[in-house]
């Protein structure tokens, strides 16, 4: 009884320990998560503004200009998987890395092949676990994305669309990131980035009129200055809305692992109690029965 008693006693320690840990990483996260949000929200208005400037040139000129148009054929295709550089966040990183397998795999399907970028080590991990190849990584810089790590990666996917698929580069690319909707929901996001598909001069086209334009000095040269900056504006925004995911992914999950050690404790010290009362009665039983042997002997 007293060796059952010790065990218990340990795993209600190793409990108690498990849950401090699990509860300061919920709160760490909570704190981290509003930080996230702020940064998404400061930085949609400037999207919001190159978007309508992007679409306002691409609708009213009549350039075609490479970034705007579809390839005749398109031989392979870049997905871009955004994960992270940390775990504890519950089926996040699982989750965007099945989406970005089954976008590769309905690309192949089309007569595609997939070239993958990753960003965040839990993606490089798993794709070298797998000995799968990938062109390009970026880590480190997940939790608290800049704005030179977006620059980075849209000049990588620039300089691959801009090679094409024949010379070794790609003939479109794809995004998938982790959209935040709620601190309790994280929806998995597929974005393809290029060749540019002007959706935002149909959905704002009954709200707003755009006026006449005349482009100095020229539509396609405002093109080329836009159009590098959008892409990075877009990267920039999958990497703020996959760490505001991954900031609330981590607080549920820690918030469920404090409840389930919470629940641990309550269980092992019910055991614990009850080993403690039947080694109680078992010494009661002792004495009695030791008494009323001294008792008939006399």
């Amino acid at each position: 009884m007293g060796a059952q008693l010790r065990v218990y006693k340990q795993k209600i320690s190793s409990a108690q320990t498990t849950k401090k840990i699990t509860k300061a990483m919920e709160l760490i996260a909570a704190s981290r998560i509003q930080k996230a949000m702020t940064r998404v929200r400061a930085s949609q208005p400037f999207t919001r503004a190159v978007s309508q400037a992007v679409t306002a040139v691409a609708t009213y000129s009549d350039v075609e200009h490479p970034l705007t148009t579809e390839r005749e054929v398109i031989r392979r295709s870049a997905v871009v998987i955004f994960a992270s550089d940390r775990g504890l966040a519950g089926a996040f990183n699982s989750q965007i890395l099945r989406e970005g397998l089954e976008l590769a795999q309905l690309l192949r399907e089309q007569g595609k092949e997939p070239v993958f970028y990753l960003v965040g080590r839990k993606a490089v991990g798993y794709f070298q676990f797998r000995k799968m190849a990938s062109v390009a990584q970026w880590t480190g810089d997940t939790d608290t994305p800049h704005f030179h790590t977006a620059e980075e990666i849209a000049a990588s996917l620039l300089d691959a669309y801009d090679r094409g698929g024949d010379e070794g580069g790609v003939d479109e690319i794809h995004l998938v990131y982790n959209r935040f909707v709620s601190m309790m929901t994280q929806s998995p996001e597929q974005v393809r980035l290029l060749p540019l598909e002007v959706v935002e001069a149909e959905e704002s086209a009954s709200a707003q009129v755009y006026p006449l334009y005349e482009f100095e000095p020229d539509a396609e040269t405002v093109l080329n200055q836009l159009l590098p900056v959008y892409i990075q504006s877009r990267v920039f925004n999958a990497l703020l809305q996959s760490s505001a995911a991954k900031h609330a992914a981590t607080q549920k999950a820690m918030k469920s692992a404090s409840d389930n050690a919470d629940k641990l404790i309550t269980d092992y010290t019910r055991l614990r109690n009850n080993a403690r009362q039947a080694e109680i009665t078992q010494q009661i039983a002792e004495i009695v029965g030791g008494a009323d042997a001294l008792a008939s002997g006399k």
